[in-house]
């Protein structure tokens, strides 16, 4: 009898801890080479006593079940919320390995689905008790993830082919519900607007699917770079015509692709619509404005050598789409002063108002806000603040994937530096918290992860 009360009082005790996380906002953060999910409360991390602490962090989920002999598996690299806010689509960029054990480029990406209401419960805490199912991501190095409200489909991008850090042209859609794949967008690598690095591009046609490993193998840098377009990571415009447009940002041929999504969903393999857009360097990270008009993406580096871009590009969708000149709308250079300064600006988030863009500089360890009216206008003063970033270790911040609140007052950055090796998993990734008003960083919670990219923002629980 007493064993059975005590019983109950711990189910008891497990409910109301869970129960009393009903507020929010909260932010996931993809722990990267170390392969959880940390959901951290955005309350508890603003708390001065808090600051420098891991203390925000709620629970800290598997993105799939562990090895048989005990063995995390899985690289998550990017995090998106469904529409309704229930499920969290995780990509893990080489799929379920040991990143202390897959060292190199090129393995086959999978994607989580993850029930949110679970990843925020603390008696999830170090299980994979919210993984709903790992589905196949649909090709190598994968990273975009861009989820569909009607029909309920799910959008993946691939950045690179087998084990080699270069060989992609695929955009996968996948229903995910059940897992399959129920289409794939195919990028032409010649032909009528289609940009090419290299004049001597062999005479290829889709990527390597099958029979003997490759042979040309290329890890950047690598003047073999420039013939795939290596789609990174993905977004959806809006067009005058009321139509929906997918924009890739293309790390292969440093170019930005415009697609017609209606013909994707009919089945039609190619539909790219205009020709290919250059941006200073390859991108990464892309974002739509809210209204869908405008679409920032950042030069993150080239493929062809060791060098780092240092501005983002803002994209007119309407221009874009119909192959009109000026659809590179406003290239502002962010993080640095100096014209040749490297500071591979990462990823970019808008603010819920579409007037301002917040921008993760990895290499000078810091935000950037850029004043979109002034880059349109082509005024100075574009990027209308520079927020350095810090550790409470003096470690360089490293800032990579950035949320915004839904109130448009808080920006939460992913950081630092990938340090894992096979002799150690330290937890040196950190989560930033920005206060955009103060334009100052207010707080940072510790101990998330390893090298952590992505971050989305939940602003409610159960919403």
């Amino acid at each position: 009898m007493r064993l059975r009360a005590s019983l109950l009082g711990l189910c008891l005790f497990a409910v109301t801890a869970d129960a009393a996380l009903a507020a929010g906002p909260y932010a996931f953060v993809t722990g990267r080479r170390d392969p959880r999910i940390y959901a951290i409360d955005l309350g508890a991390a603003l708390k001065p006593t808090n600051n420098n602490t891991a203390t925000a962090i709620i629970s800290r989920s598997l993105v799939g079940p562990r090895r048989l002999d005990g063995v995390l598996l899985g690289d998550p690299a990017n995090i998106v919320l469904s529409p309704d806010g229930k499920v969290a689509y995780v990509m893990n960029h080489h799929g379920q390995v040991s990143n202390s054990e897959f060292l190199q480029h090129g393995g086959r990406a999978s994607v989580s689905v993850m029930d949110v209401k679970k990843m925020l419960q603390k008696s999830s805490d170090n299980t994979a008790a919210a993984v709903l199912k790992v589905m196949d991501g649909g090709w190598f190095g994968g990273v975009g993830l861009l989820p569909l409200k009607t029909p309920d489909l799910l959008l993946t991008s691939a950045s690179e082919g087998w084990l080699t850090e270069d060989g992609s042209n695929r955009i996968t859609i996948i229903d995910p519900k059940s897992g399959a794949f129920v289409g794939q967008i195919q990028m032409p690598v010649k032909g009528e607007g289609v940009r090419q690095l290299r004049p001597d591009c062999p005479q290829i046609d889709v990527p390597w699917k099958g029979g003997p490993p490759p042979t040309d193998v290329f890890l950047a840098p690598s003047k073999d770079f420039g013939c795939w377009p290596d789609p990174e990571s993905l977004a959806l415009g809006k067009g005058s015509d009321g139509k929906p447009y997918l924009f890739s940002g293309n790390a292969g041929t440093e170019d930005v692709s415009v697609m017609d999504l209606e013909q994707a969903l009919k089945g039609v393999p190619v539909v790219e619509v205009a020709p290919r857009i250059p941006v200073q360097s390859g991108p990464f990270g892309i974002a739509a404005s809210p209204d869908g008009k405008l679409i920032a993406v950042t030069s993150r580096e080239t493929n062809l050598e060791d060098a780092e871009g240092n501005t983002i590009s803002i994209i007119d969708v309407d221009l874009a789409r119909q192959g009109k000149p000026g659809a590179e709308a406003a290239r502002v250079q962010v993080g640095t002063d100096d014209p040749k300064g490297e500071t591979r600006p990462f990823a970019v988030a808008w603010t819920p108002d579409g007037k301002q863009i917040v921008v993760a500089n990895f290499h000078t360890n810091n935000l950037s806000i850029v004043d979109v009216g002034l880059a349109l206008a082509k005024k100075p003063g574009a990027e209308a603040a520079r927020i350095p970033l810090t550790r409470g270790d003096n470690e360089p911040a490293r800032p990579k994937g950035v949320a915004i609140t839904a109130d448009g007052r808080y920006a939460v950055v992913a950081g630092g530096a990938n340090t894992i090796k096979a002799s150690s998993t330290n937890l040196t990734g950190t989560a930033f918290v920005v206060d955009l008003q103060k334009k100052a960083q207010v707080a940072t919670v510790t101990n998330v992860g390893i090298d952590p990219y992505g971050v989305a923002i939940l602003d409610k629980a159960g919403k």
